[in-house]
């Protein structure tokens, strides 16, 4: 049984054990999880993140347990293979009360029955509809909320004024043929070798930067019981533009081509005038490259849809946790409108909840609306449990077709066949 790959991997003892641990119901908080002053001890598990990050959510921890001065919160960061780790633990029934719960592994443990829903916990106050639609529902299933989201970024466009200004551009592209325009525009080859000193554009070439296209074109990622679906006439219309402004015209780089990590940091070595990437390179600019003048737009419209894609993280209860209450006290404040304010406030991280957004000034913030606004329109980086499969077929293909090695349309085909001999085999 497909939905249940991960489980038998690990052995079915542990999965037992773990079904064991269940017992107490949510209005009953086991004695084993008390402190010495007889508070009840809720534990988090997270990845590690800034330290800017970190000292936020120890602010927004700190005013949850000055609310509920009965409960504490215990914070392990798992540094390294989290998801594995959080598998393992739940298998073993070891795993924290609540823990973070990226988009992309959603539909994978929604299925697996280790996640508490959360339904019976909601009242009216906590305001399920001030939350992003997109984004709640990627931790929704058949009607059930299984997390909330604690914050997100969808893809802008970043430009360089000082480049645009010198071509001749008065603002930014509205859609992608426009975008195509200004790239060509915007690409210096001052030795006219087809290695640009600065490219019109930079880019990312993994699905989870190129997935958004398909949509408005008609097409679509995953078939309905999660095959690929991506090799067609309709996905190679979607991405053949960014292959051949890379391939053939030379106007798009990517971050390696010149020496960069990332697209931020394309952007900021002005090795690109215009990239696409997400509100975490506003701080990484303010930190590295104070002096480049920048802006930030909603994607270029494709196909005369607007389009972009949002990656997102929820927080989530452990099924098998004996403090369900109190850890439904915690989520329902992180999530809720004074903890998000909270963790959200300096701008690291964007505000799910609308109510939140416009309290904090992002929809007017220069740099910043430009995500807020893509929120309703979003798609989720997620695709149902076999994405990571999916994902890694199509990076390894993609970049060929990107060289020229192979076409787009044998590209989108090896990579669509051999995901899904890779699923059925594993069913």
């Amino acid at each position: 049984m497909r939905g249940n790959k991960w489980f038998a991997a690990l052995g079915i003892s542990s999965l037992l054990l773990g079904s064991a641990l269940a017992g107490c119901s949510n209005s009953e908080e086991s004695s084993s999880q008390t402190n010495s002053d007889g508070k009840t001890v809720v534990e988090l598990n997270g990845w590690g993140s800034s330290p800017e990050e970190e000292e936020l959510l120890k602010e927004t921890i700190t005013a949850f347990e000055e609310e509920h001065p009965n409960i504490q919160i215990k914070h392990e960061v798992i540094a390294d293979q989290y998801m594995d780790v959080i598998k393992t633990r739940l298998i073993g029934g070891e795993a924290a009360d609540v823990f973070y719960l990226d988009a992309l592994d959603a539909p994978s443990l929604m299925q697996q029955d280790v996640l508490e829903p959360l339904n019976d916990y909601m009242t009216e106050d906590f305001d399920v509809g001030d939350f992003e639609d997109p984004l709640v529902n990627a931790f929704k299933s058949g009607g059930t909320h299984y997390g909330f989201p604690k914050d997100f970024s969808t893809l802008a466009l970043f430009y360089d004024k000082q480049a645009f200004e010198e071509a001749g551009l008065e603002g930014p592209p509205e859609n992608w043929e426009e975008l195509r325009e200004y790239a060509e525009k915007l690409t210096v080859d001052e030795d006219g070798d087809g290695t640009p000193e600065r490219y019109g554009l930079g880019f990312a070439k993994e699905l989870a930067r190129q997935f958004y296209k398909f949509q408005p074109y008609g097409g679509k990622l995953v078939t309905e019981d999660g095959k690929a679906a991506f090799a067609n006439e309709k996905s190679v219309e979607a991405l053949k533009p960014i292959v051949d402004m890379y391939k053939n015209e030379k106007t798009a780089g990517l971050p390696s081509d010149v020496g960069a990590g990332f697209g931020g940091d394309m952007f900021g070595q002005q090795k690109a005038a215009m990239v696409i990437e997400g509100n975490w390179t506003i701080p990484f600019l303010e930190n590295n490259f104070p002096d480049v003048d920048y802006g930030t737009s909603e994607l270029p419209a494709i196909n005369g849809e607007k389009a972009t894609a949002a990656f997102t993280v929820a927080y989530v209860m452990n099924k098998n946790s004996e403090v369900k209450d109190a850890a439904w006290e915690f989520i329902e404040f992180m999530t809720g409108k004074e903890g998000m304010e909270i963790w959200t406030s300096k701008g690291f991280a964007l505000p799910t909840r609308k109510s939140v957004a416009d309290k904090l000034g992002y929809a007017d913030d220069g740099l910043r609306s430009s995500f807020v606004e893509g929120a309703s329109y979003a798609q989720p980086w997620q695709a149902g449990e076999n994405l990571p499969i999916i994902m890694n077929n199509f990076d390894n293909q993609f970049v060929s077709a990107l060289l020229g090695e192979q076409t787009l349309e044998e590209a989108l085909k090896k990579a669509e066949d051999t995901a899904n001999n890779e699923i059925s085999s594993s069913n």
